[in-house]
């Protein structure tokens, strides 16, 4: 993952851009994107997350900020901040709604211009960490994002997915777009990967197992880890809670900080 370079965009103080990416709708994208940039956070990084998902926007809801407002500044538009400390700089079409319920029914050419403006019209500031969250597929938001990107960033992305052969089959499409469009694949997260009871301990493998693994390893990827399916991530989600903070001893806290290490122990340093 290349440094940006410099330029006059909002993103001209943006070190590195991590898309989270799937070919498949409902593999846990958003809570990805959100706990990876709590994690992140809380070692001190900086960090931005762009909800690119334009007519299924839902990071403001997972981080408690939907009642929040989007302002104006002499560079752009200024992100909501929320997360530990106010720390974490938030963007999504769900701020700008009237009303949290209204549909975004709007052809291709208008949500590309939306998401063009998300990229290069936001104030970001100084941030180590850009993490974009995408709608499934490879569509015109995909296409959207790499082109208002491409003068300012290079990209990299994980893939998401859950351990079932026909959401392992989608991804693996995504995999084949990354490699068309040029970006760099850091490596696979395996969402949902059993269920660990919170009495017993005992782990039951609800969507079968280790599809995301074996779509790393025939891809030549990194394996980044599995997140088990987990009834106080999901609370945390629905309440706009601090996970990472809250629940240290949940059973998906120390996969998803597994990951995050991962990333802060050099797997977003540029490529040799």
């Amino acid at each position: 993952l290349l440094l940006v370079p410099p330029d006059r965009s909002g993103l001209a103080g943006v070190r590195r851009v991590l898309l989270v990416l799937s070919g498949k709708g409902g593999v846990g994208k958003s809570t990805v994107a959100t706990e990876l940039a709590l994690a992140l956070r809380h070692r001190g990084e900086k960090v931005g997350l762009l909800d690119v998902d334009v007519c299924g926007p839902s990071i403001p809801r997972m981080f408690g900020a939907q009642a929040s407002a989007v302002h104006q500044c002499d560079s752009g538009w200024v992100p909501v901040l929320a997360g530990p400390g106010a720390g974490i700089s938030l963007m999504s079409i769900g701020f700008l709604l009237e009303r949290p319920d209204d549909a975004v029914v709007w052809r291709g050419p208008r949500k590309n211009a939306l998401i063009k403006q998300f990229v290069a019209d936001v104030a970001w500031g100084e941030l180590d960490v850009l993490i974009v969250d995408t709608p499934p597929g490879t569509s015109d938001e995909h296409m959207a994002v790499l082109e208002a990107l491409r003068p300012h960033a290079a990209p990299a992305a994980i893939l998401v997915t859950t351990p079932q052969a026909v959401a392992v089959g989608d991804v693996r499409r995504e995999l084949t777009f990354c490699r068309k469009m040029g970006v760099r694949v850091l490596g696979v997260v395996e969402n949902m990967s059993g269920f660990v009871c919170p009495h017993c301990s005992e782990c039951t493998n609800i969507f079968s197992k280790g599809g995301g693994e074996e779509l790393a390893k025939h891809a030549g990827v990194p394996f980044l880890g599995r997140v088990p399916l987990d009834p106080q991530l999901s609370q945390s989600l629905e309440e706009g809670r601090d996970f990472m903070q809250e629940f240290p001893r949940s059973s998906a806290f120390p996969a998803l900080a597994h990951i995050a290490q991962q990333i802060l122990d050099g797997t977003l340093q540029p490529s040799s």
